[in-house]
């Protein structure tokens, strides 16, 4: 049995819900490994971001967002509305706002500003919608059908970043 890691990178967009259709990149990667028969996780090191798979919907509002993204957003900010005061949700607590600061000094990609750290939000739509998805492959392709895609979710609307979403491809 084989067994290869990917990785591939993809950029938020820091003001709304990034939802980044990876689909092709995923079949280049699986290609790319030579495996014809077995499984492709594909997952997010994040805690505000999740993959998904979903339908291609080929209409888009006015923004450029597809428009079941639209949907799933809007029903989702009845649920889960967006933390946009420190009051809003518990999190976070006074520790691990002391704790995101002493990483903020250490590793650059963590600014030190705490309203970038208003993302309770984020955090529970991404638990809600987990952080990965497999896939089946077959004859070396992803068995997602003619309209299935796959979206990696940025669910953190408060700054701009660069994510990692890592690959396992295995089989034979």
């Amino acid at each position: 049995m084989k067994i290869e890691h990917g990785s591939l990178k993809v950029e938020s967009n820091g003001s709304k819900v990034t939802y980044s259709d990876i689909t092709d990149q995923v079949r280049q990667e699986i290609q790319e490994a030579g495996v014809q028969d077995g499984l492709c996780v594909v997952s997010s090191q994040h805690t505000t971001c999740s993959v998904i798979f979903e339908e291609f919907v080929h209409d888009k509002d006015w923004n450029g967002d597809e428009l079941l993204q639209v949907d799933l957003n809007r029903i989702l900010d009845k649920l889960i509305p967006r933390q946009l005061t420190e009051s809003d949700y518990l999190y976070p607590g006074q520790d691990h706002v002391q704790f995101l600061e002493e990483l903020s000094q250490q590793t650059p990609e963590y600014p030190n500003d705490l309203t970038t750290i208003l993302n309770a939000d984020a955090h529970l739509r991404a638990s809600l919608f987990g952080s990965s998805q497999t896939l089946i492959i077959k004859d070396g392709q992803p068995l997602i059908g003619s309209v299935g895609y796959i979206y990696f979710v940025d669910w953190d609307q408060n700054r701009k970043r660069h994510r990692t979403c890592n690959l396992l491809i295995m089989g034979n």
